[in-house]
């Protein structure tokens, strides 16, 4: 094969190879739109309340804490409930609230929700009360299906809207990050706050310094 020959083979196959390396880029590019896509539906792994000085120091264990003597009391929080009946979290005072913000259009809310019903059977007797706060559920029909599959009894406001998200300090929660979850303390303040799901396990560690603090 003369040298010519050969040149123009290199030639040719560097023009065949083009056009597929620009599909494969133009195919790994869509694939991380459509990922990120999926994965900005659910808003989850959040870190930040978006500013403010809520006094959250943050921990190695990505739960944000606030010391006993620079938290900020909870908004009222009242309304009517995902099953219908009225409730007033203010009416929990004395008691450890934990807030959990949810969705049934959130997989990770799912997948939290054993764990969450599991720990809130367990700490009842101790003085905790678990209340959850539906949001973007604009058919409540929804939310009381995911109840029901989920098992979980404890009661939730229905925010579809989130108007109750609103009245929070700026910088306690994201409205995006969804789920979210608050430790209320005995005397009615914010004493920690998860921006991300929880786990059974991290939950109970999320709870416990607010339990075991005097009442």
């Amino acid at each position: 094969m003369s040298a010519a020959s050969r040149a123009s083979r290199r030639s040719n196959s560097v023009f065949e190879n083009r056009p597929r390396s620009r599909r494969a880029v133009l195919t790994m590019a869509a694939g991380a739109v459509v990922g990120g896509l999926v994965l900005s539906a659910c808003s989850s792994g959040g870190t930040s309340g978006g500013g403010g000085d809520t006094h959250f120091v943050m921990g190695t264990d990505g739960i944000a804490r606030v010391k006993a003597g620079q938290r900020d009391a909870a908004p009222e929080l009242s309304g009517k409930t995902v099953t219908g009946p009225q409730l007033d979290v203010a009416s929990y005072k004395g008691k450890i609230v934990v807030l959990n913000v949810w969705g049934s259009w959130c997989s990770p809310c799912r997948a939290e929700a054993p764990g969450f019903q599991k720990v809130s059977e367990s700490l009842k007797s101790q003085g905790v009360q678990f209340v959850g706060i539906n949001t973007r559920d604009t058919n409540n029909d929804n939310a009381l299906a995911f109840e029901k599959q989920m098992g979980v009894t404890y009661p939730s406001l229905s925010d579809p809207t989130g108007k109750l998200l609103l009245r929070f300090k700026k910088g306690t929660l994201n409205l995006q990050t969804i789920p979210s979850t608050l430790v209320i303390d005995r005397e009615g303040k914010i004493a920690a706050r998860s921006l991300s799901p929880l786990s059974e396990e991290r939950l109970r560690e999320m709870i416990a310094p607010v339990l075991a603090e005097k009442a």
